[in-house]
């Protein structure tokens, strides 16, 4: 059920983008190998699902369609008011009577997607719509006030591309808005207008060639993904907005009011934000321009856009490849942000990671038996340590719960480096 509320390289250079390395997706087309040398199951038979997660609730998923009304769209001024589809997951309550398995993807999302990762031609979008989550839609929330904790995806991806995170979270009575920000990804579905006969628009990635046409090469893009960045921390404060009822001066809400269903179930006095890439940048962005952030995640993002002088207090993780963000790293922007976070802060890195090991994709891929042999770290040990560092995060932060997985390294996982430049 869907509510309604009323120069492509270089970019790609820049976020880093990709599946599977062109190795890998040369690998899978030439011999159909895993790296383990155990034959990949054909598109057709392989059946995919995300992990299990680690927390006690059952799952519920709703979708919702936001629409800002005092904002226009940044990248499509003539679409009008700034539009976004969200997925929240929140506890629910264990057999409910609900509406079975929350689909991962639709079908059309799962082309685009395939297709932008130009990966098309290897699998099937099938693959996508029919991983099995562990959400349940339409089930009955869990009674009493629980945190919230906004996601914003990668730039070009789908906000699917987090859900083994959202999951977790989500298990562990965290309340978890997934956010689609319009013209932003390869593909998103948003409900069709009223009075006309098509039940559904499609957003594709306008955003990607706003950037790629930016004056300036590299430096106008990074300016662009800054203004990106900070776009998408307005819509993540937007989102607090609709899900709480919190009132905000001259912004109207399409149906009026309070969202009947969430501002009841989220204790405002315990919400925090995290992203992928651009998402978090955008998440960090936003815990230094919205007070009621207590604390924010940055999953591998380069700041394009800093945290507003002169920083911010709120406690703030950023989890990123070894590669990409050892202090002796090519992105010179994490240890400048570093500097400019005065509270709680973490800054730690995983050995063999890429920059999507913090999505689903790994995971997924990695039930296909793929391995990327730049970034060889395990689907299934991707998904572990972001789920585990993320939600230890706000365990600690939202809930106050001592969590000894952030106090330093551990042998349980010896891909996880803590630095303190």
């Amino acid at each position: 059920m869907i509510r309604t509320h009323s120069r492509r390289s270089a970019v790609t250079a820049l976020l880093a983008f990709s599946l599977l390395t062109p190795a890998v997706a040369a690998c899978a087309e030439g011999d159909g190998s895993s790296s383990a040398g155990q034959a990949s199951p054909p598109a057709s038979e392989a059946a995919l699902s995300l992990p299990r997660p680690s927390g006690s609730h059952e799952i519920g998923r709703d979708t919702l369609h936001l629409v800002d009304d005092e904002r226009r769209d940044p990248w499509v001024p003539s679409a009008g008011s700034r539009e976004l589809m969200v997925s929240v997951l929140y506890p629910a309550r264990r057999a409910d009577g609900d509406g079975g398995r929350a689909p991962y993807l639709a079908t059309k999302e799962a082309e685009l997607l395939l297709k932008g990762q130009k990966l098309d031609k290897l699998y099937d979008a099938e693959q996508l719509t029919s991983v099995r989550t562990n959400s349940r839609a339409a089930a009955g929330p869990t009674r009493g006030k629980h945190p919230l904790v906004v996601l914003s995806p990668g730039f070009t991806l789908h906000r699917a591309t987090l859900s083994a995170l959202a999951e977790n979270l989500a298990s562990h009575g965290y309340i978890v808005a997934l956010v689609d920000h319009a013209y932003e990804s390869f593909g998103t579905e948003f409900p069709g207008r009223k009075g006309t006969k098509d039940p559904s628009r499609l957003r594709t990635c306008v955003a990607c060639e706003r950037v790629e046409q930016a004056p300036n090469g590299d430096a106008g893009e990074r300016k662009a993904l800054a203004k990106a960045a900070r776009n998408r921390a307005a819509d993540i404060s937007f989102v607090i907005d609709e899900l709480t009822g919190d009132d905000v001066p001259g912004r109207s809400r399409p149906g009026g009011g309070r969202h009947p269903d969430y501002a009841a179930l989220v204790d405002t006095r315990r919400i925090g934000a995290a992203g992928h890439s651009l998402g978090g940048n955008a998440a960090t962005v936003a815990a230094g321009t919205d007070r009621r952030i207590r604390a924010a995640a940055n999953l591998d993002g380069t700041f394009f856009a800093p945290v507003p002088s002169p920083g911010t207090s709120r406690p703030v993780l950023m989890l990123g490849t070894r590669e990409g963000h050892d202090p002796r790293a090519e992105d010179v922007t994490w240890p400048r942000q570093w500097h400019l976070l005065y509270g709680w802060k973490r800054w730690l890195t995983v050995a063999d990671s890429g920059h999507l090991t913090f999505t689903d994709l790994p995971i997924l891929g990695g039930q296909l038996g793929m391995t990327d042999p730049s970034a060889p770290l395990s689907g299934k040990r991707s998904g572990e340590i972001t789920t585990g560092y993320v939600t230890a995060f706000f365990d600690r932060h939202l809930r106050d719960r001592h969590r000894p997985l952030l106090d330093g390294p551990s042998k349980a996982n010896p891909e996880v480096a803590f630095h303190s430049p």
